[in-house]
């Protein structure tokens, strides 16, 4: 049985209307007060089913984008508990991060920089505290089965606790290290990313054709969208198969402006059908500047700093930001008679996830986690995961091929989970601390190790670094069963783990990355992707775009059982959704004749209790006929939720229960239904029953109308 066998509110007598708006929050609130929907972790009677429920950013309201993935999993969380699971259904809030900092700064109209670490931290906790209760009011007025016992914030030192746990466990087995490398940097954010956090947009840029002078005499051409960065070049490269230019290689050409030669080298990978077919290589433009600086031993000139601005060594361009220093450099070149032409060209370039700041490669020293080592085992734990749909596996598998780099897991940011890790000020030796000492802030906290173990020194500097949110999402699984303290194997691996598109390569990396790291396996069984919401205008749901909907303004308007109806109904598991005013009309239209089937039963059979079963062959043909139907529309309803394929689920049932329970069934048989029991009978058991599978779907209206007709 789905309902609460608890004491419920009184009932009155029966409305026409069905008034969602005060069945709605009525049966919230008693939910909540009776707690039905909390894990019982002595029970081992049932078979336990977790849920690793992705934890969101409290930095804004929910829209009804968000709200999809929690419809999706509450219908699952819901059904099992029909099926007789002991159902773990947790809530946590994803607080650390850019996220948060960003939207932070936006709305105090300041940088992070203006203020010290420890204000800064205070006004994002505050922040993010002042959105985590109207998105909590947002989850519940969706009417989702969550066990709120189990919330929890990541930015808490208990959870501190957790992650800095987990980082000193893979520093232990080898798989995290510090170190200098060329990483991605947003210049706004002043901090290093993740390759998994920067977003590709296609822009039209110029391309510029500009002329180096040979050393032997003559000059050679090269188009580039970045002069700005002349001062970084440390190479001219050309494909060994262009016959154009294989009589210079191994020659030198001269830097235009900053007068440096540089060697003419052959490479593969260089595009003879871009531009001139020659390419500077510079440190660093691209990603494959990186990979070709490593491959020839070229030296490294950085021209960009932290912020965005030329550095010295772009002599002239010192002091400018990126975009003045390349028109800049343009006049320059043209004044000087180098410049050829300039063209448009449509390229791709990375962006910070969060300001949308085009990033730059600066070579710092970072953090890392090493995911090129774990590559293999990612792959073939994927393997083992059913993902629904089947085409996620891979999105997973591609990305994970692509990545070319280990994970950078430091940031140069205030709010987050601090490094357990001090250097000895005199030696610069590396203590990471004992797990006895967490949880532990380096920015502020005595080291707790009195001498160095290398030098003997009693100076030590706090890690000042922060680590990266995924750091703290990507243990979410583990968490949940009690890790570390203990890891109840009812709860781990994670029965399912349901996100978005857009996060299978954050969160559902992440995680195989540290399950494979601390316990060497997955962290989650099945993964279930919901696709994306978009407007009503066919585009990305987004405040920018004027077509965003809020969760909110949908449940005052329609109910949150309608929303749920319709977002199970308006498209397969794992596509894309267009929001529809409309569908939501239909929706509701939908609850409306299930409340008035229910109400002309409760009419009939208000005092009618069957005492037995009524056989087959003592119901009308026309009863009988409505039982093999409802039998059937079962069956189909619960292999579709076994499959997570909610729209034919909800198909099924609105076919039923509109057409051949309403249309047919109850206009054959008003004219009976006083006199007769066994109509009462077939009525009363369907109803029952299509209330406890609609439940799954529509909770609201079911608990009512189960209360109304059959307590």
């Amino acid at each position: 049985m789905t309902f609460s066998q608890k004491s419920a509110p009184p009932k009155p007598s029966f409305p026409k209307r069905y008034n969602f708006k005060e069945i709605e929050p009525k049966w919230q609130k008693f939910w909540e007060k009776t707690g039905i929907y909390r894990f019982c972790k002595s029970d081992y009677s049932r078979p336990a089913y977790s849920i690793d429920t992705p934890p969101p950013y409290p930095s804004g309201e929910l829209h009804v984008g968000n709200a999809l993935n929690f419809s999706y999993i509450d219908f699952i969380a819901r059904y099992k508990r029909l099926k007789g699971y002991n159902v773990f259904f947790p809530q946590g809030w994803d607080c650390h991060g850019l996220p948060t900092e960003v939207r932070l700064e936006r709305t105090l109209g300041k940088r992070k920089t203006e203020f010290t670490p420890e204000e800064f931290v205070k006004l994002a906790r505050e922040y993010t505290l002042k959105w985590i209760e109207p998105m909590r009011k947002a989850l519940k007025a969706l009417g989702l089965s969550i066990d709120w016992s189990t919330e929890y914030v990541t930015m808490d030192p208990v959870y501190w606790r957790r992650t800095q746990y987990s980082f000193i466990v893979m520093w232990k087995k080898g798989l995290v290290y510090r170190g200098e490398h060329p990483v991605l940097w947003c210049p706004r954010c002043e901090t290093a990313i993740a390759e998994a956090e920067v977003e590709y947009v296609e822009k039209r840029r110029l391309l510029y054709f500009f002329k180096f002078k040979l050393v032997d005499g003559g000059y050679i051409t090269v188009a580039s969208t970045r002069p700005e960065l002349l001062a970084s070049c440390v190479a001219l490269a050309v494909n060994p198969s262009d016959e154009r230019y294989s009589h210079l290689v191994g020659k030198k050409a001269t830097v235009p402006i900053y007068g440096r030669e540089v060697p003419i080298i052959a490479d593969e990978e260089v595009d003879p059908e871009f531009g001139t077919g020659v390419v500077m290589i510079c440190t660093y433009g691209d990603k494959t500047d990186v990979k070709w600086q490593k491959r020839h031993s070229l030296p490294v000139i950085v021209s960009i700093d932290e912020k965005g601005h030329m550095n010295e060594n772009a002599g002239v361009l010192k002091g400018l930001p990126v975009a003045e220093a390349k028109k800049k450099i343009a006049e320059i070149l043209k004044e000087r008679g180098l410049l050829v032409k300039v063209e448009e060209t449509l390229s791709s370039i990375g962006t910070c996830w969060r300001c949308h700041t085009p990033v730059e490669i600066i070579p710092k020293k970072q953090w890392f986690v090493k995911t090129r080592e774990l590559a293999s085992k990612v792959l073939e734990e994927a393997e083992k995961i059913k993902w629904i749909p089947e085409h996620a596996k891979k999105i997973l598998e591609n990305w994970v091929k692509s990545l070319d780099w280990d994970w950078v897991i430091s940031r140069q940011r205030y709010f987050g989970t601090p490094f357990p890790v001090y250097y000895c000020s005199k030696c610069g030796y590396t203590i990471v601390v004992e797990p006895e000492h967490l949880p532990i802030d380096p920015r502020k906290d005595p080291c707790p190790v009195e001498k160095c173990p290398r030098c003997g020194s009693r100076e030590f500097t706090g890690e000042k670094d922060v680590m990266d949110t995924w750091m703290d999402s990507s243990i979410t699984a583990a968490v949940h069963a009690g890790w570390p303290d203990e890891l109840d194997e009812r709860l781990f691996p994670a029965d399912l783990q349901p996100n978005g598109f857009d996060i299978i390569r954050t969160w559902d990396y992440y995680l195989l990355v540290r399950g494979i790291a601390l316990f060497n396996k997955t962290q989650y069984k099945t993964a279930l992707i919901n696709g994306m919401m978009r407007g009503t205008d066919g585009r990305m749901m987004h405040k920018s775009y004027g077509n965003y909907v809020s969760l909110l303004e949908v449940v005052e308007k329609y109910g949150a059982d309608a929303f749920r109806i319709w977002v199970a109904l308006a498209a397969a598991t794992g596509s894309d959704l267009k929001f529809s005013w409309q569908g939501l009309d239909y929706a509701k239209r939908f609850l409306t004749k299930v409340w008035n089937a229910a109400r002309l039963a409760y009419l009939f059979t208000k005092d009618y209790k069957p005492s037995q079963k009524i056989p087959p062959g003592q119901l009308k043909e026309v009863d009988n006929w409505i039982l093999r139907e409802f039998s059937k529309t079962i069956k189909q309803v619960e292999e579709s939720l076994e499959n997570f394929d909610f729209q034919t689920a909800v198909v099924k049932l609105i076919d039923f229960t509109w057409h051949k329970l309403c249309d047919h069934y109850l206009e054959i048989i008003k004219y009976r239904l006083a006199s007769s029991t066994e109509a009462k009978y077939t009525l009363y058991t369907i109803i029952l029953n299509l209330l406890k599978i609609l439940s799954v779907f529509a909770p609201h209206i079911s608990e009512e109308l189960y209360h109304r007709l059959y307590r």
